[in-house]
């Protein structure tokens, strides 16, 4: 090899080992944009995000998971404001409806086919977080060693589900805003209203009850006719509505916590005079999560 080959051969090395520590990240540019991003064998999903102008590095990551319309778009939106007020990094994954169908494939994790089978986990809906999180920061070069989570509605089913089906997540506060209906923390209720019939371990409950969640309800979500509302006589032994389902799953969860004898770290928290709204919702969910501005 001759003295020019062998410098080229050396650069692209050190180029290399510059890129693994994030020194020639694929930077996301300020302002919104988009990636895409695939899982293992599963299906590449869309990434809508939102990086504040001068956003200093290692600033929080901030997860935000969409409702049943699958609108991560509007999402990002709703809370471009609170990105840029609250100084974080504002992620959106799309989970569409022909990647991930109906609220099995989204809400429900794809943890299991249409015939009841359990899919291997690459292909949970729920799996895609921690490949994501780990991508933004190559992408970026933080060094963060967790995040934040919220979800609302059918992305808050996702977001309390997450922490029973993935115990090793590495987020530090999560949120589930207005969920329909829940999996309550019972392992003799048969999955999706209990944990009955799933890979979640006694230890990975344990270690669920012990997370940071807020299950924050608006006081006037209360609608027994909402048109999204589950009817189905499990969901309706939770209660009548979203606001009385909420503190049903809390207190199941308090309870669990006496009786595995697990410190428990969900809090339940109220938003006076707000119903099925994401936007009213998001600006109580931030104080939540990073305090005052």
């Amino acid at each position: 090899m001759n003295f020019s080959g062998l410098f080229k051969l050396c650069l692209m090395a050190l180029l290399v080992a510059f890129a693994g520590n994030g020194a020639f990240a694929d930077s996301l540019k300020e302002g919104k944009g988009t990636f895409r991003f695939k899982n293992g064998d599963g299906p590449e999903i869309r990434v809508f995000y939102y990086k504040a102008k001068d956003l200093p590095d290692n600033s929080p990551i901030m997860f935000v998971m969409h409702g049943v319309n699958r609108d991560a778009d509007r999402y990002l939106a709703e809370w471009r404001r609170l990105a840029r007020e609250y100084g974080f990094l504002l992620i959106c994954p799309e989970f569409s409806e022909n990647a991930f169908p109906g609220a099995r494939g989204y809400n429900l994790g794809n943890v299991f086919d249409t015939d009841g089978n359990m899919n291997p986990e690459e292909l949970w809906s729920y799996s895609y977080i921690e490949g994501i999180f780990d991508d933004v920061k190559k992408r970026t070069g933080y060094r963060n060693r967790g995040y934040y989570m919220y979800g609302h509605s059918a992305g808050s089913q996702f977001v309390h589900r997450m922490i029973f089906f993935q115990p090793q997540a590495r987020f530090i506060k999560a949120v589930s805003a207005n969920a329909g209906w829940y999996t309550l923390p019972l392992p003799d209720i048969d999955f999706p209203y209990g944990l009955n019939n799933t890979p979640v371990s006694r230890r990975d409950l344990m270690r669920a009850l012990n997370q940071p969640l807020v299950v924050l309800l608006g006081t006037k979500d209360n609608d027994p006719n909402h048109r999204h509302l589950r009817r189905a006589p499990e969901a309706m032994r939770q209660g009548d509505h979203r606001f009385e389902r909420g503190h049903t799953f809390y207190f199941m969860g308090e309870k669990q916590a006496r009786h595995l004898s697990v410190n428990f770290g969900w809090e339940i928290k109220h938003v006076p005079g707000v119903a099925h709204h994401n936007r009213y919702m998001a600006a109580a969910a931030v104080e939540e999560l990073f305090g005052n501005k």
